[in-house]
């Protein structure tokens, strides 16, 4: 009998994030990733909802024993939701999840998103799916309007990594030419709260 499996697709891609083995990468169908703001925290989620003729990049890993306590811990404020049509190279049909928050009343127009996490998820893509994975990503997801808080210094984000000079050239170009608003993190009165 299969472990369930997890799809993954912000910063669960970054296998440096968490001790979920073997990954596998893959594709969801019919998803497309945005940026929220919510309620929920200061900062904004990166999140996936159904779009019909979108697909979006991923891992998949198993979650042993069925036991999703520590991974619904922090992916806090998203639902689990079970979907079936993940393409994967594994043979059978393993139970698969993806992480989703629903529109919610309380949802915002300016909650940032911070840089550190932002790296965090180029970073993985850019291992396992190369440049043309990172170009994927930027082009499936959406709400690049809210601002970017530059905390790189001083990261927010708990899971935050060291990024390559290569990988910061990357990352600041495409923000560049997507004509985000880069913010200053300690402007923007973010605490140690604020990541998801």
């Amino acid at each position: 009998m299969h472990d369930p499996h997890f799809f993954g697709y912000g910063s669960l891609v970054n296998r440096r994030t968490h001790v979920y083995t073997p990954c596998h990468p893959a594709t969801l169908p019919g998803w497309r990733r945005e940026w929220r703001a919510t309620a929920l925290r200061p900062a904004a989620f990166l999140t996936a909802r159904p779009v019909a003729g979108s697909a979006i990049d991923g891992l998949i890993a198993p979650v042993p024993g069925n036991d999703w306590a520590a991974l619904d811990q922090r992916e806090a404020g998203y639902d689990r939701v079970p979907t079936d049509a993940v393409h994967h190279p594994l043979s059978g049909a393993p139970q698969i999840a993806v992480y989703s928050i629903p529109p919610r009343p309380d949802d915002q127009s300016e909650c940032p998103i911070l840089l550190s996490y932002l790296d965090v998820v180029v970073q993985g893509f850019l291992t396992e799916f190369g440049e043309e994975g990172v170009t994927r990503f930027f082009q499936s997801t959406d709400n690049w309007s809210l601002p970017v808080a530059d905390d790189r210094a001083a990261p927010l984000y708990p899971r935050a990594q060291p990024v390559s000079r290569a990988e910061t050239v990357l990352i600041n170009g495409w923000l560049a030419n997507l004509g985000c608003r880069i913010v200053d993190a300690s402007t923007t009165g973010l605490g140690p709260d604020a990541a998801p």
